[in-house]
This record gives structure tokens, sequence and C-alpha cells, in this order.
């Protein structure tokens, strides 16, 4: 299973941000503790479960073994894993 973190660096806050989706919720919340971002930072919506993380912690899940995806490059990988996270956002086993 695999943790993935995209390359949609949005600004907000003064602060590029990127997201951070999974294949399975129990790696994606691991993950987001080995990179010290609290539970309540987890956005469990429909349009996808997901953390935002900002561009320097992008860098650490990098360092961490997450998988850098690209919305430019791996089009149909983004949608499957975005897909995958809207399930989970629903509360759907992938």
């Amino acid at each position: 299973m695999t943790v993935y973190v995209d390359d949609a660096v949005h600004l907000w806050r003064d602060q590029r941000w990127a997201h951070l989706m999974a294949d399975r919720l129990d790696e994606l919340h691991a993950m987001a503790e080995r990179l010290g971002l609290p539970r309540r930072a987890f956005q469990n919506k429909t349009s996808g479960a997901h953390y935002d993380v900002p561009a320097q912690l992008r860098e650490r899940a990098l360092a961490l073994g997450a998988v850098a995806i690209s919305r430019h490059r791996d089009r149909a990988q983004v949608r499957a894993v975005i897909a995958n996270a809207r399930r989970q956002g629903r509360g759907e086993q992938p």
C-alpha cells in the first residue's frame, strides 16, 4: 500500500500546500503522525480524505517514503488516488 503527495502546491495563507492521500486511511494517519500533523488536520470530506501539507512537509513526506504524483504527468494515477480518497471520505472501503 502507498501514501501519495501531489504536486498541487496551492497558495494559501502565504504558503504553498499539497495533498497527502493514501491507499488506506491507517497508512494516511500513520504518515501524518510521522510528519507531526495533528489528527484534527485530517479532512474527511466527500471531496477526498486527505491532509493538506505545506511545501516543506511535502518534501519530508517524500523523504519518509511517500510517492510523488503529478497532476500534470500522472493524470490517470492522480484520478485513481483521488477517487479512492473520495470513497474513503464517504466511509466506503477501497
